[in-house]
Parts: structure tokens; C-alpha cells; sequence
């Protein structure tokens, strides 16, 4: 028998004689976030192949992960994350939003798929039912989006599965340039996080946990992938570059940017779509 087989039978083994005993088994909160949600993922393809996607559905029925799951969460200022990277893994995992159903693979680019430099540090995913709208221009950074959902940094000490649905408390926003396009990085932490109680804005998690703002800024200031020096960026483009002086907005600015980015994906549902991005049959 598989390994993947036997794993599973004693997983069933182990939940029946729990609930024998009385005992309801516990499941990890990433199945519990999608089991909330009626959310189950497959995989099909290789991992680690241009073959690979993971897809969404519900019940028997396939979904997008970008236009069909929630983007609020259970209370204000808290939002449904999907996490395309977990931490300290190098794949660079995102949703494909110009294949149909919008399912997770590897990117690539020129016909080689791409990794960081080295693992990430935290959990980083995007926002649902979000969009960087690549024709307006932001009116202080003068600088427009780059075409993808709003992206997420869960800051938190769990190490997500990929795939996997959480609710993050919002906790500021990092205006990356990147190429010249807008790029907006959310600061989060997942609601399940032992900290999650004691961090509502940046100050919050600079006193809390020192030292994540800027390391957050800096990994994604000096991000090529594997293979290129870190002082030589892809395609011999300039560092990643942060607007507002490179600080960090708090909280109440980063739901500013979740609406605003929410309602220009609306406007992109409502239209005929944008060339090239898949949005629904």
C-alpha cells in the first residue's frame, strides 16, 4: 500500500476510535477554514513542473479562487486570505488569472519556473474579489496597478498550507513600486495566531514583534529569483521601490486600499473583463 494510502487510513483509524471514545478529533485550521466554507482544493499535474495547478471547488462543482470565494471576514477590518506561499518554502505559487478557473501553478518566465532567491519568512497569499486596476493611476504615487488581486504577508507564527483560506486581521499596507507598476503588500495576522489579540496596527506589531516592517520591506525590495545576484535584478530593472517615504500605512489606509482595489474588481466583473484575464464563463 502507498505511503499516501496508509497515511489516510490511520487518519481514519484515528478519528473512528476518537469518536468511539467520545472524543471529537481536531481538525487543523486550514481544513477547518474550508470545511466553513464548503472549499475542498485538488491537485492536478506534477509538483514542482509546469504541469502543476491546484484547484478549487465546491461540492462537485469547480470554482475560482479569485472570483467566487468570500473577501470579508467575520468581523470588520478582517478579510478571507488565500495562501499561494507558505512560509519558508521558495516556489513562487500564484493563482493564474488568464487560465480558466483561476487555479495555483508555478510562474514562469522565460520558460523556466521561478523560485525566490531564498524562502519567504512569512505566509503570503492575496486578497479575493480585489483588483489592481492597471489603467488608474494612484494620484500621490503616480503610479498605476499591476493587473493581480492584492497580495497579503501574514505575519504570524503558523506555517499555512497552500491552498489554504484564513482569516486575516489587517494590520497596515506596504506600497510596493515594482517595474514601475503598483504592487500594494497587506499586513496581516491570521485570527487563529496567539497573537492575533494584541496586534490592530502597525505600531501594534512593531512593538510586538520588532523588526517584521522592515524585513518585510526589504525582502521584497531584493526579490529576483534564484539564479540572479541580489544585486542584479531581473531584466537589469531597479530595485523594488516603496511610496510614502517607505513607511508603512496603518490599518484604517490599508481597508482603504482592500475597498478601493474590491470595487475596481467589480467594475471588472461588470465589463466585459480585461485582454487576456479570465473573470467567468
Amino acid at each position: 500500500m502507498a505511503m499516501g494510502r496508509c497515511a489516510v487510513l490511520l487518519l481514519a483509524v484515528w478519528a473512528t476510535s476518537l469518536c468511539f471514545a467520545g472524543v471529537r478529533p481536531v481538525l487543523p485550521p486550514a481544513r477547518l477554514a474550508l470545511r466553513s466554507l464548503g472549499i475542498t482544493t485538488e491537485v492536478r499535474g506534477k509538483e514542482g513542473t509546469d504541469s502543476f495547478r491546484r484547484f478549487f471547488l465546491k461540492g462537485d462543482q469547480e470554482i475560482s479562487p479569485w472570483h467566487d470565494l468570500p473577501l470579508s471576514g467575520e468581523a470588520e477590518g478582517v478579510y478571507w486570505m488565500v495562501t499561494e506561499i507558505p512560509k519558508m518554502t521558495k516556489p513562487k505559487m500564484e493563482i493564474a488569472t488568464k487560465e480558466s478557473l483561476n487555479p495555483i501553478a508555478q510562474d514562469m518566465k522565460n520558460n523556466k519556473l521561478r523560485e525566490y532567491h531564498g524562502p519567504i519568512f512569512w505566509n503570503y497569499g492575496y486578497l479575493p474579489q480585489t483588483w489592481e486596476d492597471p489603467e488608474v493611476e494612484h494620484p500621490e504615487l503616480k503610479v498605476k496597478g499591476d493587473n493581480d488581486p492584492v497580495d497579503v504577508v501574514e505575519v504570524g507564527s503558523r506555517t499555512h498550507e497552500q491552498g489554504e483560506l484564513v482569516q486575516v486581521k489587517v494590520l497596515g499596507a506596504l506600497a510596493m513600486i515594482d517595474d514601475g507598476e503598483l504592487d500594494w503588500k497587506i499586513l496581516g495576522i491570521g485570527l487563529d495566531d496567539p497573537l492575533a489579540k494584541k496586534l490592530n496596527s502597525v505600531e501594534d506589531l512593531e512593538q510586538q514583534l520588532p523588526g517584521v516592517v522592515s524585513g518585510v520591506r526589504e525582502w521584497f525590495r531584493w526579490d529576483p529569483p534564484a539564479g540572479i545576484p541580489r544585486y542584479k535584478t531581473p531584466d537589469g530593472k531597479g530595485l523594488n521601490r516603496f511610496g510614502f517615504e517607505e513607511a508603512a500605512l496603518d490599518a484604517p489606509q490599508a481597508v482603504e486600499v482592500i475597498q478601493e482595489t474590491h470595487s475596481f474588481w467589480k467594475k471588472l466583473r461588470e465589463s466585459s473583463g480585461r485582454e487576456g484575464l479570465w473573470v467567468g464563463a
